[in-house]
């Protein structure tokens, strides 16, 4: 049965992309805050969807902790699930990903109409200044700007070395940075077809105040809150 409710999960989930990408290219022209509400329907569909066939729910929990002004999301990356759910939380925001995503045609399209911060990873240090600078140009406008502080998904019980570019526009913006903590990787595992049920918890901390401070100091306060709440948190997978 988990194959079969993950299977009419991913069908629901490639029907509704088909639909959603060319109206990403045609919202083109429209303000931000417009394109952005309109290209985030799928993401709220494919969350209930989630629900209606996988039996995967969440709760949030830290939701005063967001701030009325945009800041800085720097965030667990576990799972596909976490990209869904910020997009509802945080709003409007840009995602910091690979340039060569855009290039992809009709769907980089629609990504480049989402404003986001598409790094050259063949280099460090010009991925870290792009993340700097256009980061600061998007909190200027008021949007989000969401960081997975790792660089790549990481397994439940595993963590990899927290990577500076999120302290670094921190430290330049004196923007505060609010940190994010979740255990969707039980259920919505990386690289993994089946889905599992149960309920996915998502924490949301208090901004991290940045002014003042040193970018490794910032990455390393974000670090120990985000390792210290995930591991309170229990395998949400319901049998």
């Amino acid at each position: 049965m988990l194959f079969i409710r993950s299977l009419f999960f991913y069908l629901g989930q490639i029907l509704s992309t088909i639909v959603i990408t060319p109206v990403c290219v045609l919202v083109y022209p429209l303000s931000f805050p417009t394109r952005y509400f309109i290209v985030t329907r799928w993401t709220v569909f494919n969350l209930w969807w989630l629900k209606c066939c996988c039996n995967i729910h969440y709760e949030i929990i830290g939701k005063e902790n967001i701030t009325e002004s945009a800041g800085i999301v720097m965030c667990k990356h576990q799972s596909a699930w976490e990209t869904l759910a910020l997009q509802t939380l945080f709003i409007p925001q840009a995602w910091v990903l690979k340039r060569e995503l855009l290039k992809i045609p009709i769907y980089g399209w629609g990504l480049a109409s989402m404003n986001p911060i598409a790094i050259n990873r063949g280099s460090a240090i010009k991925s870290f200044r792009q993340i700097v600078d256009q980061g600061c140009e998007r909190l200027k406008d008021n949007i989000w700007v969401i960081i997975f502080p790792e660089g790549t998904r990481v397994a439940p019980g595993e963590k990899k070395k927290y990577l500076p570019g999120g302290g670094l526009l921190a430290e330049r913006s004196g923007i505060p940075v609010i940190p994010v903590a979740h255990n969707a990787g039980y259920l919505w595992p990386r690289n993994t077809f089946i889905k599992k049920p149960g309920k996915i918890t998502m924490v949301i901390g208090n901004a991290i105040q940045t002014e003042s401070k040193k970018a490794n100091e910032i990455t390393a306060a974000v670090e120990q809150w985000i390792e210290d709440t995930i591991a309170e948190l229990p395998d949400p997978y319901q049998s």
